[in-house]
Formats: C-alpha cells, sequence, structure tokens
C-alpha cells in the first residue's frame, strides 16, 4: 500500500472524527468511547497495512 494512501486515509479520518467531535451534539462519555474506536481500529488497519498483523497470524500460542 502506497505511503500517500496511507496519508490520505489517515488525514480524512482526522477530519471526520473532528467534524463529529465538533459539530454533532453527543454526550461527552459516547464523544470518547466514539474516540477510542476510531483510535483502535486505524492503529489496527495501520498494522495489517504495515504487514505487521499478517506476519503474527502465523504465531501460534
Amino acid at each position: 500500500m502506497p505511503l500517500l494512501t496511507i496519508l490520505i486515509v489517515l488525514i480524512v479520518v482526522g477530519v471526520i472524527l473532528w467534524l463529529v467531535n465538533t459539530y454533532i451534539p453527543m454526550d461527552r462519555k459516547i464523544k470518547s468511547i466514539l474516540n477510542v474506536v476510531v483510535v483502535i481500529v486505524v492503529v489496527i488497519w495501520l498494522l495489517q497495512a504495515f504487514g505487521v498483523l499478517g506476519s503474527m497470524k502465523s504465531l501460534r500460542v
């Protein structure tokens, strides 16, 4: 995956999250849960994009 694509996706997700936090009235707890979920999803996506999670699937515990 090209680095430019990753940067564009991160910028778009950040802007969308900022717009939701700024302009959509929600309870503070719901906003914080939404922020945590988005950050976790983005981190997992980045780990898969860089191949870290792909190599972890072959590990057995």
